[in-house]
């Protein structure tokens, strides 16, 4: 079956681990009601909406707005002194799922005097093309386990920037303005260009280790010499990209693009664990 699905619909599922494959295939499982793999195999070789029903539900999807919010402390370091050092600042929010992510870059933006908003440019990427649309709306809901008022905290005013009406969010067209989303796969396309900013993070702890390497050395190709990366808290750099990021901010996971040919496991911030 996940033959199929790599092969006929285009997910590579060879790049995830166990784990999360079987978690998200039993689970499309109990909702079609097919008791056995072969069961469910063969509705899913038979009906499309089945077949991006479980596309949907293999893509990674758990997001929020300023999701851990000393690691956003240490993002809003990094927007400042690029601010600071460049006339435009770019910024890749890779595997945003339904834009929350991007949204809150934006955001910071605007709401930090430090930051010229009119400058930084977002772009959101996703395989999930559900996830875009929704994105590209910029509507979210609150439900009984999602407390938007919460995650939006984080900023003091953060109503300048999301109109509330009851349990919906609604982000305005001054945030909106200076972010992009586009469809792009990590694993399968080919690297974007010029970024100062790429943001990736609760990915990797999904993927296989012998996939990680070639899907940061995608990003690392993506960003700017000297340009910054911020992965998951719960994830670290594999030891053959080392000497491609240097560490920054350890704890924070936040690492710099190193020119070639340097040694990227030095740093003044303390080493990655």
């Amino acid at each position: 079956m996940l033959t199929f699905v790599e092969d006929e619909l285009a997910f590579a599922t060879s790049h995830y681990n166990d784990s999360y494959l079987d978690r998200r295939v039993s689970s499309r499982m109990r909702r079609t009601q097919s008791d056995t793999y072969d069961a469910y195999f063969e509705k899913l070789r038979t009906d499309p909406d089945e077949q991006n029903a479980l596309l949907e539900a293999l893509s990674i999807n758990v997001t929020g707005f300023f999701r851990n919010p000393d690691v956003w402390e240490g993002i809003r370091t990094i927007l400042r002194t690029l601010s600071a050092n460049n006339t435009t600042v770019r910024v890749w929010s890779a595997a945003c799922a339904d834009g929350r992510e991007p949204y809150s870059l934006a955001m910071l933006a605007h709401a930090d005097p430090q930051i010229d908003e009119s400058n930084v440019y977002v772009l959101g990427t996703d395989i999930s093309s559900p996830a875009l649309e929704t994105a590209r709306a910029g509507v979210y809901e609150e439900s009984r386990t999602i407390d938007l008022d919460d995650q939006l905290s984080f900023l003091d005013d953060y109503e300048e920037y999301v109109a509330v009406d009851g349990r919906t969010y609604r982000i305005n067209d001054e945030i909106k303005r200076n972010v992009r989303f586009q469809r792009h796969d990590l694993i399968n396309d080919e690297p974007k260009s010029g970024f100062d900013l790429v943001t990736c993070r609760n990915l990797f702890i999904y993927i296989d280790n012998e996939y990680k390497e070639p899907m940061l050395a995608t990003i690392a190709r993506s960003l700017r010499t000297d340009g910054y990366l911020v992965i998951g808290k719960a994830e670290t750099i594999p030891p053959t990209l080392q000497s491609t990021f240097a560490v920054r901010e350890a704890r924070l996971r936040i690492y710099q693009r190193e020119p070639p040919g340097t040694d990227g496991a030095a740093t003044d911030r303390g080493s990655d664990s």
